[in-house]
Parts: C-alpha cells; structure tokens; sequence
C-alpha cells in the first residue's frame, strides 16, 4: 500500500465509523455491532501499546467501547467517532495504569530497533531460526527502552508507527495541530533512539523496507 492509498483507507475507516456511530446515537444497534467489529482489533492494539498486558489490553478494550455505547446518545454526529474513541481509550488505559501505579513494557514491532526515523520492517515473513533469535533479542532491548519513555512518548509513536495513522488523524486524536504531532513524534523517536543507544553497538542493523509515510 503506497502512500495514497494509505490516506485513502484511512479516510475512509474514518468517515465509515462515524456513518456507523452516528447512526447507532439513533438507536440502530447492528451498527454499533458493526463499528465493534471495526474498531475493536485497532483499539485493543492501541490499549497493548499503553499497558502491555495481552489480557488487560482486551478487557479495557471492551470497557471503552461499553463506556461508548453508554455514551452513544450523547454523541455528536458532527466530530469524527475515532478521535472521540481514542480518547475514551486513552483515558480507560491511563486510569488503569495510575490504579496499579506502573507502566508495562509494549510492543511496537513496526518501528525499527534502532529507532530511526524511517520505517523498517524489522520482522521477516518466513525467519530462519537465527534471524528469530535476532528477533527475539532485538524485541527484549525494544521493550526495555520503550518502557523508559513516558506514556505521551508512548502514545504517539503508537498512533504513528503502530496504526499507520497519517499526521491529521493523529492531530484529531490528540486534538493538538498537525505541527505539534510532528514535534511530539520527532522528539519522541530521538529519545527512543537514545533509550537504545547502549544496548544496540553489538546488534546488526535491521534491513529496511519501503512503508507507507503521511
């Protein structure tokens, strides 16, 4: 998927989720199924990037899209329903994570272990069994470095590299501009890269390939 494309898709969910929420505000309950069917893989993957746990990410998942269909009378047709759900996400995950008063290590395989700027693949379709041991060991210092950064930190390189979400989007998430996303998220990976730096001197790079950039 090239970068239009990319755009392209994500408009579309966009405008599909809320064409579903507004009609479920109405009283429509197949379209709320619907738009659960939807969101819930996207939400449960954003929710393992805050909290790390597999089986805490699935049950916040499903608190927040409970909290939303509580809340789906209150709804406003005229704002987009994924930035209001990632929100209701967000605040259901860090509430959890001020309850138990940690932060989890979370995967993001999508960024590279050294955390560049550009994308790289980092997971081969079929590894051999050394490249799965690489894998592994590159997946153990990722963790580490990862959970040193704070939850914003965490946050947006989630939405970027994680969802694929272009610049907009992340801006309506996070209802901050487009030109504060950029900084956020460049900030953000340097110190990603600088969380790494100690671990990644022995470690071979990892082989790039092309991913769509907003």
């Amino acid at each position: 998927m090239n970068r239009e494309q990319a755009r392209a898709y994500a408009e579309a969910m966009s405008a599909q989720c809320t064409a579903l929420m507004t009609a479920a505000s109405a009283g429509d309950r197949q379209a709320f199924d619907e738009l659960t069917h939807l969101v819930r893989g996207r939400g449960y993957r954003m929710a393992r990037s805050w909290v790390g746990s597999s089986d805490d990410a699935l049950e916040l998942c499903q608190d927040a899209l409970l909290k939303v269909f509580r809340s789906r009378e209150s709804y406003d047709p005229g704002q987009p329903f994924l930035p209001w759900f990632h929100r209701i996400l967000r605040n259901t995950c860090f509430s959890h994570l001020r309850k138990h008063r940690r932060v989890r290590p979370t995967s993001l395989t999508r960024v590279d272990a050294a955390g560049e700027e550009h994308e790289f693949q980092i997971i081969d379709p079929e590894p051999s069994p050394e490249a799965s041991a690489l894998q592994a060991e590159r997946q153990t210092l990722f963790h580490a470095a990862l959970a040193e950064l704070t939850e914003q930190d965490r946050e947006i390189i989630a939405l970027r590299h994680f969802e694929d979400l272009p610049y907009k989007q992340i801006a309506e998430a996070l209802n901050i501009p487009e030109g504060t996303v950029m900084s956020r998220l460049f900030h953000a990976r340097r110190r990603l890269r600088e969380a790494l730096a100690p671990h990644m001197e022995d470690t071979p790079p990892a082989r790039p390939s092309a991913a769509p950039e907003a």
